[in-house]
């Protein structure tokens, strides 16, 4: 998956925030290093406290320098999530009458937010009172460079996605229909975060119609290895997987996010069908 190289990506209102130094990684080793960075990575879920408190960072907001065309998107971390948020709010937009963007924050090493400390310790998240999604692209680096995972440009993209699809579910009513009722294979949150997956599969699978002011596509097909990546990526931070990996039982009454199976599956159900088949919420729980 690659952006067009002369499509023009300048537009974007993601800004740039932070300063203060949270870099995830040693003291994360003794409980299964890998699963735990996934497990951030993709789910936004905050364990700081088993690493050490991060500071709050600047406040200070700037644009993402150096990012007008495809080309820069592909290769640059941070150009390439402010790159695919405009395909993805142009997506939504074309779907969703009256959608409004959320908010993108590439942060720099960490930034105070109203759901709590953004950093490369807590991962991509999205925040609903802000109407905002937090991305620390350093985090990309961070699992290639010491854990030798891909995490990719279409992955990078899947967790964006992802967290579009919470925003997605904020402004239609859906959180509010469904608020979070705690943990279980049946759960409100794993229902949450499986139409998650299946919204950002519907992006994917749509992810070449969206077209800058010119007319020329933002992205490039993605190859079917590129897409077996993604799904990779959905499987890698099933809560089964995670709970395999940090040496632990598998527990189906503490799940949140869904297992590696109902992770992939969702997503693939979303690539083929369009959002339209991610209703989570209307099926029981062993179709789940």
């Amino acid at each position: 998956m690659t952006f067009n190289d002369n499509a023009r990506v300048g537009g974007n209102t993601a800004r740039r925030r932070g300063g203060g130094a949270a870099l995830a990684g040693g003291g994360v080793v003794g409980l299964g290093a890998i699963a735990v960075l996934l497990f951030q990575l993709f789910t936004g879920t905050d364990i700081s406290g088993f690493i050490g408190p991060g500071s709050g960072g600047s406040t200070d907001q700037s644009e993402i320098a150096n990012c007008e065309l495809g080309s820069d998107a592909n290769a640059r971390d941070d150009c390439r999530l402010a790159a695919a948020s405009l395909a993805i709010d142009q997506y939504w937009g074309e779907q969703i009458q009256g959608y409004r963007a959320p908010q993108l924050i590439i942060v720099d090493g960490s930034t105070s937010t109203q759901c709590g400390t953004a950093s490369n310790q807590t991962g991509p998240f999205y925040c609903p009172p802000e109407e905002t999604v937090y991305v620390d692209p350093t985090f990309f680096a961070l699992l290639r460079e010491q854990f030798d995972a891909s995490a990719g440009p279409l992955a990078q993209l899947y967790v964006l996605a992802h967290e579009y699809g919470h925003h997605v579910q904020q402004i239609t009513g859906i959180t509010q229909e469904h608020p979070s009722n705690g943990t279980g294979a049946d759960s409100n949150s794993v229902r949450t975060e499986l139409q998650a997956d299946c919204f950002a599969g519907a992006w994917v699978g749509n992810m070449t119609e969206q077209e800058d002011e010119n007319g020329v596509p933002f992205l490039e097909a993605p190859t079917s290895q590129q897409i077996a990546d993604a799904i990779n990526a959905a499987q890698a931070v099933g809560d089964d997987h995670i709970q395999q990996e940090s040496g632990g039982s598998v527990n189906p009454e503490t799940w949140t996010h869904g297992s590696s199976e109902q992770r992939q599956r969702w997503f693939q159900t979303g690539y083929r069908g369009g959002f339209t088949a991610c209703d989570t919420f209307g099926v029981p729980g062993g179709s789940l």
